[in-house]
């Protein structure tokens, strides 16, 4: 990784951290909206990000999370695995309004991981958990398409890094 890819992805991780700082009681509950999931966007765009955001995703839940350890692996899987699936596909398509489109189903569908640890760390009914983040995250990313895909035409994310 040159110079320029790890201080994107260190500012990446920072304005993570940044944003969840400031959004922390709605972003750690069965009922979450965290913002800085819009961010989740960039690796359509150049899947360089991929570790910017992880290491925003693990951060985060180390230093804000009451459920550290659990939000640590939990969360930091369900980003890890939705972000490959995201980066496998856009391997079979370019067109980029789908697959801001597909990386906010795939990665509202993949809540189950983090209804999953809600119900082994808290006891929270699994299937009620998975649709209330689910429900949180697709919210967040479906706004994110259309200040993603504007912030892009201006900042062209492919050439950053």
């Amino acid at each position: 990784m040159n110079i320029k890819t790890l201080t994107a992805n260190g500012v990446l991780a920072a304005m993570y951290i940044a944003v969840s700082a400031l959004i922390q009681p709605f972003g750690f509950t069965n009922v979450q909206f965290r913002v800085p999931e819009m961010f989740n966007h960039l690796v359509v765009f150049n899947k360089k990000f991929f570790f910017g955001i992880i290491f925003g995703v693990f951060l985060t839940n180390l230093f804000f999370s009451p459920m550290r350890l659990y939000d640590i692996v939990f969360g930091v899987a369900h980003s890890a695995i939705s972000l490959g699936l995201i980066i496998l596909l856009s391997k079979y398509t370019k067109n980029t309004l789908l697959l801001l489109a597909a990386n906010a189903i795939i990665f509202s569908f993949n809540m189950f991981i983090v209804a999953l640890e809600l119900y082994l760390a808290l006891g929270l009914p699994f299937l009620f958990s998975w649709v209330t983040t689910a429900i949180g995250e697709i919210v967040v990313l479906a706004i994110g398409i259309p200040i993603m895909y504007t912030l892009n035409k201006q900042v062209h994310f492919d050439k950053i890094i």
